[in-house]
């Protein structure tokens, strides 16, 4: 099938393209400038010419497609949350309007931490808060999964790790060489769970083949790994000591990332394991850390 991809170029996103060319479907990637519109050609893919915010050019790529798989958001903390969320809800809209009536597949992009904490939270379980962010795309998938559109969800955890990765775990890597501690919040017993975003990819791919209607499922290798664990790993990587941090000296020493740190997210997939046959085969989180080009 031909796929439309927003965040074609991205971290998690240029590994689904990949999958996806590799499994032999045709792939149309949004491109928002002339550098990503080169990338995307440098990988055989196609590009379209616009933006997040621009909700036609999204309808536009969607309408010339058998499927849609939505990985962009805007990653810029500068921006508010809200703004960031609504964006993504609005994108939403646009693809599942493109798509109603169709029966094509729209796979849209969600995050587990908007679950509730402390225990671990199964694709059954709702956002622990319609405020959170992007609670209101998920609900927006569900509705366009009643108006003709095989739409579902892909939670994916705090870290996605592997060669490239930008996200949290470097941040705290980078945090503990600027400070020459690595920190964790409390006794660092809170739990991130964790997936290889090649894994990811797989699991990409299979929901847009075979999901079912209104699914929501969960990306996840690892339900729960120890946040001491990951800052002795850190500690041991740079050659720095590692410190429980209070709250309050949390939110000096990670400044606007410390609830991310202390959050407590175990997150069970068995649930996606079972309905699209996924089995995740890459390194996990410590030995990826470890082993790989995180340290240099």
């Amino acid at each position: 099938m031909r796929v439309f991809v927003t965040g074609a170029t991205g971290f998690i996103g240029s590994a689904i393209v990949r999958e996806l060319l590799t499994a032999g479907h045709a792939v149309l990637g949004l491109a928002r400038n002339d550098a990503a519109a080169e990338s995307l050609a440098q990988s055989g893919v196609e590009a379209h010419r616009g933006e997040l915010s621009n909700p036609e050019s999204l309808a536009a790529g969607a309408q010339a497609c058998d499927g849609v798989i939505h990985m962009a958001f805007i990653h810029d903390w500068s921006i508010a949350r809200e703004v960031a969320a609504e964006t993504d809800r609005q994108a939403v809209e646009a693809l599942a309007g493109a798509l109603e009536g169709s029966g094509k597949p729209l796979v849209v992009t969600s995050g587990t931490a908007l679950l509730t904490p402390g225990r671990i939270s199964t694709e059954e379980d709702a956002p622990v808060s319609a405020d959170t962010p992007r609670a209101a795309s998920e609900a927006a998938v569900l509705a366009a999964a009643g108006r003709g559109v095989r739409a579902c969800v892909v939670r994916l955890p705090p870290s996605v790790h592997g060669t490239g990765d930008h996200g949290f775990v470097p941040m705290l890597i980078n945090t503990a060489r600027r400070t020459g501690v690595s920190a964790f919040v409390g006794d660092g017993a809170n739990r991130w769970p964790a997936v290889h975003r090649l894994d990811a990819a797989r699991l990409f791919r299979l929901a847009l083949e075979q999901a079912a209607r209104g699914a929501r499922l969960h990306g996840v290798a690892e339900e729960g790994v120890p946040m001491r664990a990951i800052a002795q790993t850190i500690g041991t990587g740079l050659g720095v000591p590692i410190r429980g941090l209070t709250e309050d000296e949390a939110r000096t020493h990670f400044d606007w990332f410390a609830r991310f740190v202390a959050i407590d997210n175990p997150t069970s997939s068995a649930l996606t394991r079972s309905s699209l046959g996924w089995r995740p085969q890459e390194p996990e989180l410590l030995t990826d850390m470890r082993d790989g080009v995180y340290f240099t």
